[in-house]
């Protein structure tokens, strides 16, 4: 104020800004009585009388819209709120300068808030955005239409709004945040998703439980998937570390936690690492805080109970299997359901089956008709969210429309192939499945029928129906607007004798239909009662006062018939909702198609030529991946330790063999010539070097935490691979540490294990338990040290890597070569030479006392010892 002039101030008070109700021109579809907002936020160009006081505003200093707008934020504090005024979506206060950081839009004061504004048709672009930066989005919308409101008595107070819809990152399931970007042509199997989200958008809630006589906390995780309708159930004990919960969120990876407010200080601190974390990976994740007594056990299985026996969902699981969960299961599913509840998502919660076992029991087949079994189920869309959407009643009529007809044409490709199919096909289950499909398939084209495929791809719900018999209101709304129109086109008669002009027909002009267009030399034959809708040079447009009656009707009319429709699609969607279950067919399908080598039940991992799966791949056809062979049989040889000169590749191997086990776990092929594996119930992994500051962790402390873990955890059906145990401390107590361990995991756990090392006194373990353990190295070619006749000057050994594995363990880790290769200084390196002879010149000195001395027995013990300090 300081920089304006007095003059400038004075002019400045006669301008005020329109608000609702009051302002100029007819009612817009976001006014009833005010100014219709144009997409700029601006007010459409009208004759209106501008004055100096403030209008619209109540007594209570905020105008209707803004007191409509505190009413439903006092019920969604934590809620950004984008309010639905005409063709604009706004935001309001905090949310609107939140919003418009985010969104890079223009923020400005309008009466008692600040605000901004969307246009409506880009309203799934920024929902999408403010969630993706963990926000929880409330859509506001208008209840009432314009025509409609306009006709009623009360047509001059504010519209009716109210919370339609909220979304976070795990809950953006709706027409109108999934909207179909492109509809293909499906005949041409060119099928897109409709979503874009990413594949895994999980919602985790967590509890804990505390036993005091115990001393012992146990954490329940229930994850689940809105979208697609997956749900991960876990429970476990933990210690102050939080060891176990932080694998799991890791593995979960979910866009949203859901946490009681009075969480343990060790899990919190831990999940606020991680949401640090994704906040600088730029997709960060969100933390939802609720009420602690909704994760009581008696709290949340009453509200357990209460659900799952008030449903009528066939396929949900009965309530005897839900109660017999763990209690901190329970404890977990009792606030998800209120969560979910709140986005009307809590269906998904009805719906896990047993399809796990079912894929499974799957097995493969070399019938000829699988290729083209999978090339149809390569052509659809995304059934999996797509029929997810629908199970919601929360899909768009587009994409309805492509999973219908993509169905449908499956079911009519499939049933040419149902002769090969029986004849071909070994499996009686997968078999079955493809048998039953076309029939199950079979709704989906009788949906088509009674859709209107031009609207259903514009997404026009008034003329959605095709055949309007099983739809009574939409025919009784239908007649009467045709009554209307008809009313209108026989009105032509007397606009045509008025004027004097026989051919003359109504014209449209910007979406304002049935106007009278008048050439502006004969406008003194119109009646003085029409009214003048718009003009140009050469024309003026008109309307009776008989067709602006008519119109109004037609615009009410009309509007009811998008309402009725718009209820009559939600209660077709909920007629064929148990397409839901089609999902499973097609994860059945395409798992057991795409499955390779058969997955048996023995304990045993054979490995021919086995190549690590991404290396290969980078290096390409000309610089071959070099191959190598695996066996570990549960009842024989399960054990391999592996030594070997630094940069050999050892921790390469023992990947690739890591990597082919998950895959063929998986049922995916295996990049090798042949492979035999049995069904593992998990692979355990200790490798690299990494320590946990923040957590107050040595890297020693990191890696014996890790092992540990693995040490509880692992079973004879476990594959375990341990990379270099033992190092960060002192020689002797690395080397007690790696050989206490391994022993244990040969002699106890009797896992498949892959134990990599530098320490030589492992390997005599071969000894003791010659039926269980192999030792092996990656060969090598030594090029002998060239040694100075002055005693003086040493040069260090060079070898050439061969990555082929050979039974046997080396007799060094040659660590002066990789110094080479690091380009230490000659002069270093040297010294380094030197230095390792002189030490080794000691050892031996002392190792040929000892033998001429001791007798053979305890020279073979000396002998052990004194080979660790000479090559560790």
């Amino acid at each position: 104020a300081g920089s304006l002039s007095s003059s400038t101030l004075e002019r400045l008070k006669g301008f005020v800004c329109p608000s609702e109700p009051q302002g100029r021109g007819p009612p817009g579809p976001g006014n009833a009585g005010g100014g219709s907002e144009d997409a700029d936020g601006g007010l459409e160009d009208a004759g209106v009388s501008v004055t100096s006081a403030p209008c619209g505003i109540s007594k209570s200093g905020y105008t209707p819209l803004e007191q409509q707008y505190l009413q439903i934020k006092e019920q969604h504090k934590d809620a950004l709120l984008a309010v639905e005024c005409g063709y604009k979506y706004r935001f309001f206060g905090e949310d609107a300068e939140k919003a418009a950081k985010q969104l890079n839009i223009f923020c400005h004061l309008d009466h008692n808030f600040m605000t901004c504004s969307i246009p409506t048709h880009r309203l799934f672009v920024h929902v999408r955005r403010l969630v993706s930066q963990g926000h929880k989005v409330g859509v506001v919308k208008q209840t009432e239409t314009s025509a409609i409101k306009a006709s009623g008595a009360n047509k001059n107070t504010l519209f009716t709004r109210q919370l339609s819809a909220l979304y976070t990152k795990s809950t953006l399931v709706g027409e109108d945040v999934n909207p179909v970007h492109s509809l293909v042509d499906v005949e041409e199997g060119e099928c897109d998703d409709v979503v874009t989200d990413p594949p895994e958008s999980y919602l985790l809630c967590l509890s804990e439980t505390w036993d005091k006589p115990r001393k012992q906390l146990t954490i329940g995780l229930v994850a689940v998937q809105p979208s697609t309708g997956d749900v991960l159930l876990d429970c476990f004990v933990d210690g102050s570390t939080r060891c176990e919960l932080e694998g799991r969120v890791l593995k979960v990876n979910p866009v949203e936690i859901l946490v009681p407010s009075d969480l343990s200080v060790s899990s919190h601190r831990l999940l606020q690492s991680i949401v640090t974390a994704s906040v600088q990976a730029g997709d960060g994740v969100r933390i939802e805080k609720r009420e602690s007594a909704q994760f009581d056990f008696a709290s949340a299985m009453n509200t357990v109970t209460e659900f799952y026996c008030h449903t009528q969902d066939s396929g949900s699981r009965p309530l005897s299997s839900i109660a017999s969960l763990e209690s901190p299961v329970i404890c977990c599913l009792g606030p998800l359901i209120h969560y979910l509840t709140e986005f009307n998502l809590q269906r998904v919660l009805l719906s896990i089956c047993e399809r796990q076992g079912a894929v499974c029991e799957i097995l493969e087949s070399d019938s000829v008709t699988l290729p083209s079994v999978r090339a149809l189920l390569f052509r659809l869309p995304d059934l999996e969210r797509g029929v997810c959407s629908i199970y919601h009643k929360k899909c768009s009529t587009q994409e309805f429309y492509l999973i219908s007809s993509s169905l449908s044409r499956l079911g009519v490709e499939l049933q040419v192939l149902l002769p090969s199919i029986q004849s071909q096909l070994s499996s009686s289950l997968l078999r079955g499945l493809l048998l039953d499909t076309p029939e199950l398939l079979a709704p989906a084209h009788n949906f088509l029928k009674v859709l209107n495929e031009k609207a259903a791809k514009s997404g026009d719900k008034r003329e959605l129906f095709c055949d309007l018999s099983g739809f009574p209101v939409l025919q009784e709304r239908r007649v009467e607007i045709q009554s209307v129109l008809t009313e209108i086109q026989d009105h032509r008669r007397e606009v045509r004798y008025t004027l004097r002009t026989p051919t003359l027909d109504y014209v449209r002009v910007s979406g304002q239909e049935f106007l009278i267009e008048v050439k502006n030399s004969m406008v003194s034959v119109v009646p003085s009662d029409w009214v003048k809708i718009s003009s140009t040079k050469a024309v003026s447009r008109y309307q009776s006062p008989y067709l602006i009656g008519r119109c109004r009707s037609l615009s009410q009319l009309r509007e009811q018939l998008l309402i009725d429709s718009q209820k009559e699609w939600t209660n077709f969607l909920q007629y064929v909702s148990f397409i839901h279950h089609l999902q499973h067919i097609n994860f059945m399908l395409l798992t057991s198609i795409q499955s390779g080598e058969r997955v048996d039940g023995h304990r045993q991992i054979v490995i021919r030529d086995g190549r690590h799966p991404v290396i290969d791949l980078l290096m390409g056809e000309h610089t071959q991946y070099v191959p190598n062979n695996t066996e570990l049989q549960g009842d024989g040889r399960r054990t391999l330790i592996i030594t070997g000169p630094n940069m050999g590749g050892k921790s390469s191997y023992i990947r690739q063999v890591a990597l082919v086990s998950i895959m063929a776990q998986v049922g995916s092929y295996v990049p090798a010539t042949e492979a035999r594996l049995g069904i593992l119930d998990g692979i355990y992994t200790r490798m690299g070097a990494s320590d946990s500051i923040y957590k107050g962790r040595s890297t020693f402390m990191e890696e014996l935490t890790e092992a540990s873990e693995i040490v509880t955890r692992a079973t004879e059906r476990s594959l375990v691979i341990l990379d270099e145990l033992g190092r960060g401390t002192s020689t002797h107590d690395g080397i007690a540490i790696a050989y206490a361990t391994l022993e244990y995991f040969i002699r106890d756990v009797k896992s498949l294990t892959l134990f990599v090392t530098h320490y030589p006194p492992l390997c005599e373990l071969e000894k003791v338990y010659p039926l269980h353990v192999g030792n092996f190295h990656m060969a090598f070619l030594l090029n002998e040290p060239d040694i100075a006749t002055d005693g003086m000057l040493v040069q260090p050994e060079f070898i050439t890597f061969l990555y082929q594995l050979t039974e046997g363990a080396a007799g060094q880790s040659y660590g002066l070569n990789v110094a080479r290769l690091a380009e230490i200084p000659e002069a270093v390196l040297h010294i380094a030479a030197r230095k390792a002879q002189e030490l080794k010149n000691i050892v031996d000195a002392r190792r040929y006392t000892y033998k001429d001395t001791h007798c053979p027995k305890q020279w073979e013990t000396l002998s052990a010892e004194q080979h660790s300090l000479s090559f560790c």
